[in-house]
């Protein structure tokens, strides 16, 4: 890495994490304010739940943190005459915004690693905490369906990954053939251990002489593959907080049983494509920031800059909203945009 690269990504990170922790406490702060009667009186409760929702805020500050570190890093050089310097040294425009984007892409991404984990579900545990005092929550009464066969758990716990009071009919076409119940469950390497399990067989019947109704037990009886306690919780809940790769589960999952997924698509496409809108929108703001500050307005056009930022930011946000909806295709609402993004700073960076 070159001199002047290492400077500028210096001075950019450094912007960065000022304007991203100052973000993150504010949007804390006011929560705490807002929900303070709302919040355990624990302290150690309020603590998780204000680290919680400081992860919650990650989701909103990270990409106009990004945008914000670059316009003030890029206005700052101007003003101290670091910029016109560099470009008197034959530096092009070209080699001074690639540390900038390199570094907003690297961001980027490690963001959308972490809504690989369970860093995705941070809004849901704050939630918890507030309502119920405690991480996690049991649903109760589930009934969901899994290929050919329709499951009810009377109460699941998707943290512990255990369900208890499990009954499983099965069915062929319209005739149920066997029901299985079972007073405990275990999700084990993406399939449903159930412990003391009680099974009826209830079989066709055409003559006299065919095996009538019968029952067994077993100790444990394997079923329902990849039918993860987090897909099955969201859906209950109607709630579609899924991480990166839970999301791609649940999505290859319910488009084999005929469930409409466009909530999930739009949750998945939400958390990969959304948040790269912001190395692009550098692109082209750098290309359309001034090179020297003589005969302009600064102020205002850093201004101008903030504005445009939140606008696409906004604009991005509640596209993504209707598409969790189902009222525009998040291939058109979130995927679309971003790609205009691209063509658009590929562009200004061909061109000039």
């Amino acid at each position: 890495m070159k001199l002047f690269e290492k400077y500028i990504v210096k001075n950019y990170l450094k912007n960065f994490f000022v304007i991203f922790i100052a973000l993150d406490l504010f949007y804390v702060g006011v929560d705490l304010l807002t929900n303070y009667n709302n919040i355990p009186d624990s302290a150690n409760l309020q603590l998780l739940y204000a680290i919680f929702q400081g992860m919650n805020a990650v989701n909103y500050v990270l990409p106009l943190s990004i945008v914000f570190g670059m316009v003030v890093t890029y206005f700052g050089m101007i003003k101290s005459n670091e910029l016109i310097c560099m470009y008197a040294s034959s530096i092009s425009k070209r080699s001074l915004v690639r540390p900038f984007f390199l570094t907003a892409l690297v961001l980027t991404l490690g963001y959308i690693g972490l809504n690989c984990t369970e860093f995705a579900y941070a809004y849901e545990y704050s939630a918890n905490l507030k309502k119920y005092n405690r991480i996690s929550t049991s649903s109760e009464d589930l009934f969901l369906k899994h290929d050919n066969q329709y499951v009810y758990f009377k109460r699941l716990d998707p943290l512990k990954q255990v369900a208890y009071d499990v009954t499983i009919f099965e069915v062929e076409s319209v005739d149920l053939t066997k029901i299985i119940r079972a007073s405990v469950a275990s999700f084990i390497k993406n399939h449903w251990v159930l412990e003391n399990v009680s099974i009826i067989h209830k079989p066709h019947v055409s003559s006299l002489d065919d095996t009538g109704y019968r029952t067994e037990s077993v100790p444990t009886l394997k079923t329902m593959e990849n039918f993860k306690p987090k897909i099955m919780d969201n859906v209950y809940q109607s709630e579609y907080a899924l991480s990166i790769i839970d999301g791609i589960d649940a999505l290859l999952f319910f488009e084999t049983q005929g469930v409409n997924t466009h909530k999930i698509k739009a949750t998945l496409f939400y958390q990969l494509f959304f948040p790269l809108f912001a190395p692009f929108l550098i692109v082209i703001l750098y290309y359309k920031a001034p090179v020297m500050g003589r005969y302009f307005n600064m102020a205002l056009i850093a201004s101008s800059f903030a504005f445009i930022t939140l606008v696409v930011w906004s604009g991005l946000f509640l596209l993504s909203r209707l598409a969790a909806n189902g009222v525009i295709f998040a291939e058109i609402a979130i995927l679309l945009p971003i790609i205009l993004l691209f063509f658009t700073a590929l562009h200004f960076y061909a061109k000039r």
